[in-house]
């Protein structure tokens, strides 16, 4: 049987890059989104690529249906958690008007990571091999107080994974964090933000190529010499 990567929160920027990585190395590919429209076109292009791939629609932030999707893949041996918000209007206050709510729901985005990894980790240990890859922001750091309660919980996803890399190092299983500073080109935020230059400015310096962080995250799970990735254009 060919190993399995459960992509997290999958999007036309990072999430299709690391599946692609991922199923080019021989992976079945399970992409995770809340938006099923898209996934006709995400399973053409990964199999047009030669990759074995299913898709499943689903909030990670619901613990019932991310379980549900959990429960019917069997073994897997690889997981890439990269969901967020892609909302800029909806952005909370700078940190110095972070209210205690604002921090909870950020925090949103941690809990499904840990429910993710209680449930796939004692498998991967059983297994001797596996491993995950978590992405988030620069602000985990780096200050940067416009993001208010963002980078609160940017900082607990970091401090969780490399924190569970040092827990798994004797057991054969690996995590990792890759930690991003600028928009990454064909994702959503991407198109979002390119489309209001009055608001954000030109984007040229700005970016990054989705194909080059999926190729370190790949290597990373790889050699396993390092918990952590920068990468940042600002």
């Amino acid at each position: 049987m060919s190993p399995t990567a459960l992509v997290l929160g999958v999007g036309p920027g990072l999430g299709m890059s690391v599946a692609h990585r991922f199923g080019r190395e021989g992976y079945d590919v399970v992409v995770v989104s809340r938006r099923s429209e898209r996934h006709a076109e995400y399973l053409e292009a990964l199999a047009g690529a030669g990759v074995n791939a299913r898709a499943f629609a689903a909030d990670v932030r619901d613990s019932a249906q991310l379980s549900s999707i959990v429960d019917c893949l069997g073994p897997v041996d690889a997981v890439y958690y990269g969901p967020g918000g892609t909302d800029l209007d909806d952005m909370p206050g700078e940190i110095t008007t972070t209210t205690s709510d604002e921090a909870r729901a950020a925090m949103n985005w941690l809990y499904p990571a840990i429910d993710v990894t209680r449930r796939l980790v004692p498998g991967m240990v059983e297994r001797g091999g596996g491993g995950l890859l978590f992405a988030g922001g620069l602000s985990a750091v780096r200050p940067m107080p416009v993001l208010g309660a963002l980078a609160l919980s940017s900082a607990a996803l970091r401090n969780y994974a490399v924190t569970l890399n040092a827990a798994l190092a004797d057991k054969g299983v690996y995590a990792g964090t890759l930690t991003i500073g600028g928009v990454v080109e064909r994702g959503d935020i991407h198109k979002m933000v390119a489309s209001r230059p009055e608001q954000f400015g030109d984007l040229t310096g700005h970016t990054l190529d989705p194909d080059e962080i999926a190729e370190t995250a790949w290597q990373m799970f790889v050699e396993r010499d390092r918990a952590e990735e920068v990468f940042s254009a600002l």
